[in-house]
Formats: structure tokens, C-alpha cells, sequence
């Protein structure tokens, strides 16, 4: 028994979308879902009751923050994570390896891990599959994700192949070292960059591992949104019906309905809290860049058709106010509502699946929100 279930409700007549359910120690998830991103076990500007309120049911923490500081042995002594930081829903952790390969110039990879400098005082580290799990099992999170390399954009084939071959290595010695099977589930994930055939070999060797869950990494690397979308399309496919599929980094609107119409039941990304911290907000109506001059004199809210805190109180014009003179609150409401918008955007979605429309679903949106289908 895995200490995470997936349950298939219905598969969209119009696409191959699924809605479901999964099931963790700390309650039930709605799927399609978006994960907000509490980087480093907080996210930016929200307190956990302010994260219910606008229907969040999962949050990612990152293992490579939180045991660069303020260390995973501390996080164990106070209870685990969901203690520290008070949140009693499920956390999925996401196992660092892509934060030390975006180290650069001060990290080397070996068969063994990876050896790195810290990003704060340029200490000397090493992660490896073992320590990634030693981490995550002392987080205690609900998902707990492997230790893999994410291959950069572009990359050429050999490359990826040889990183998408040791990131099966290293899943099997994550699986061997995970400690906590019946409260943490593991997941792995698929790796191989843009060629078909090293996303088939890889899913087919990843797949071989039996876990409750698997994502699809290596995505929302800087390639174009087609070839991203391209990609999804042959790999979900090769992906269980009967497990969760998940895909890593992905926020935006338009990234999102993509990628349920083409199977992904999860997704995570900074992206709401960062742009929010320019001052940019999502609204039914597309981007608003809040600090622009056009809004000085616009007392309507952020969007019309929202029902968050921030649109129910607030105006444009206070809010472009707040960002120009650099008030910490401008990040708070503008966090709250991109947060909540995405976050609805997926109830909809939901809905639509629940209805068999989400291809006409994604013909209005896009239309409001000014994307080109």
C-alpha cells in the first residue's frame, strides 16, 4: 500500500483531460491541480490561513533551500514540516536536483551526486539519491520527489541520454534509501529532454520502477511552448492511467489548460508570487502591469469578475500606488489574487472536464485572456 492513491473519476469526451482525486496522509486532492510554491517552506507574502481561503489543497516546499537553511535536522525537531510552518495539508517536495544544476560553474555532477558550493556563503555541499532522501524523510512531506539531472535547453542527444540514464540509476537508489513508505510517497520522474525516443526510453525505464506517482521533468526550460506541448503529447501517453502525472514548473494559464488537455493531473510554479513581487496581476481579461501610468486613475479592482480579498477592497489605482512606493503590501494582494486566479482557473477547469468541455473551454479563455488558440 502506497501512502499516495490516485482515483480516476472521468476522462473529458472532448480531450484526454482527467479529473481526480488523490488521496495523502493529510487529506484529499482535487485533480487537475496547481501547487503554489512555498520555496522555502512559506509562500512569499502568505500565511497559511490565507492559502486556504483561496482554495489551495497542496504546497511545494524545496529540499535544497530548507537544508541549506535552516537545516533538515531542525525542521525534524520541530515535528516535521507541516509543524514548522503550520500547514496541515499535503506538502510535495521537490528533491533540489534542479536548484544545484542551476548552479552552474559551482557544482559538479559524478555517478556518486553532486558536489556544490552554497548559493548563500559558498560552503562546500554534496547531494546524492541517499542524502535527497534523508532530507525529504526528515521534511516529512506527502510526496517526496526523486533525485534527477535536469538537462538544459538545448542539449545535444548524447548528453541527454547519458543524464536521463543516470537519473534511472539514481531513482533506484532513491527508492532503495526511502525510509518512510508508508507516510511519504516517492515519485519519479521522466526525464530526456526534446527527443522522442530518450522520453521513451526514459519513461519506459522510469516506469519500470514501481512508485505511486510520476512526473515529467525537463519541461519549461526555456524551449518554445509548441515543443513543450509537442513533448506532453507523446509522453502522458506512455504514463499509467492509474497513477498521478505530474508536470514540473509549469503556471501560466495557457500552460496549464494545455497540459490538462493533454493528461497532467498536477503542476507547480513561482510564477504567480514572482510576477506578482513586479506588480503584475492575471485577470479574466489577461496580464495587468499595475505600476503602468494608465492605471493611476482607475479605481476599479484588479479584475471585475474576481472575488479574492485584494478585488473585493481594493482598486487599481491604490494598489499601482503600493508598487511604486515599494509597500510590502502590493506583494501581499497581488500574490493573494494571481494565487486564487490560478487556482480558480483549475476549479473551472475541473468543471469543464465534469461537463466533457474543455476544448470549448479553452476557445473562451483564451479568447478573454488574449492567448492565440
Amino acid at each position: 500500500m502506497y501512502a499516495v492513491r490516485y482515483e480516476l473519476i472521468k476522462t473529458c469526451k472532448q480531450s484526454g483531460a482527467r479529473l481526480g482525486r488523490l488521496h495523502t496522509p493529510h487529506g484529499v486532492i482535487e485533480t487537475p491541480i496547481f501547487m503554489p510554491v512555498g520555496t522555502q517552506a512559506t509562500v512569499k507574502a502568505m500565511t497559511p490561513e490565507e492559502l486556504k481561503e483561496i482554495g489551495s489543497q497542496i504546497i511545494l516546499s524545496n529540499t535544497y533551500h530548507l537544508y541549506m537553511r535552516p537545516g533538515h535536522d531542525l525542521v525534524k525537531e520541530a515535528g516535521g514540516l507541516h509543524k514548522f510552518m503550520n500547514w496541515d495539508k499535503p506538502i510535495l517536495t521537490d528533491s533540489g536536483g534542479f536548484q544545484v544544476f542551476s548552479l552552474g560553474p559551482l557544482r559538479k555532477i559524478t555517478e556518486e551526486g553532486v558536489n556544490f558550493r552554497s548559493h548563500i556563503d559558498g560552503s562546500k555541499h554534496f547531494i546524492s539519491p541517499e542524502k535527497a532522501m534523508e532530507i525529504q524523510n526528515a521534511l516529512g512531506s506527502d510526496i517526496m520527489m526523486a533525485f534527477d539531472e535536469c538537462a538544459p535547453y538545448p542539449a545535444d542527444r548524447e548528453y541527454v541520454k547519458n543524464s536521463l540514464e543516470r537519473t534511472t540509476r539514481w531513482l533506484k537508489r532513491c527508492k532503495e534509501a526511502h525510509k518512510n513508505t508508508e507516510n511519504q510517497a516517492l515519485f519519479g520522474i521522466i526525464q530526456g529532454g526534446m527527443y522522442k525516443d530518450l522520453r521513451e526510453q526514459s519513461a519506459k525505464e522510469v516506469l519500470a520502477v514501481d512508485l505511486p506517482g510520476y512526473a515529467i521533468g525537463g519541461l519549461s526550460v526555456g524551449e518554445p511552448k509548441k515543443l513543450m506541448y509537442e513533448v506532453l503529447e507523446y509522453t502522458t501517453p506512455l504514463m499509467p492511467v492509474d497513477k498521478p502525472r505530474y508536470l514540473m514548473g509549469v503556471g501560466s494559464p495557457d500552460d496549464l489548460i494545455e497540459g490538462v488537455i493533454r493528461g497532467v493531473d498536477m503542476f507547480d510554479c513561482v510564477l504567480p508570487t514572482r510576477i506578482a513581487r513586479n506588480g503584475t496581476a492575471m485577470t479574466s481579461e489577461g496580464k495587468v502591469v499595475v505600476r503602468n501610468a494608465k492605471y493611476a486613475r482607475d479605481f476599479t479592482p484588479l479584475d471585475p469578475e474576481c472575488d479574492c480579498y485584494c478585488c473585493k477592497n481594493y482598486t487599481r489605482a491604490y494598489i499601482r500606488h503600493l508598487v511604486k512606493a515599494n509597500e510590502i503590501l502590493a506583494s501581499r494582494l497581488i500574490s493573494t489574487h494571481n494565487l486564487h486566479f490560478l487556482l480558480k482557473l483549475m476549479e473551472q477547469v475541473r468543471q469543464a472536464i465534469m461537463e466533457d468541455r474543455l476544448l470549448d473551454f479553452r476557445a473562451e479563455f483564451f479568447q478573454k485572456y488574449g492567448y492565440e488558440l
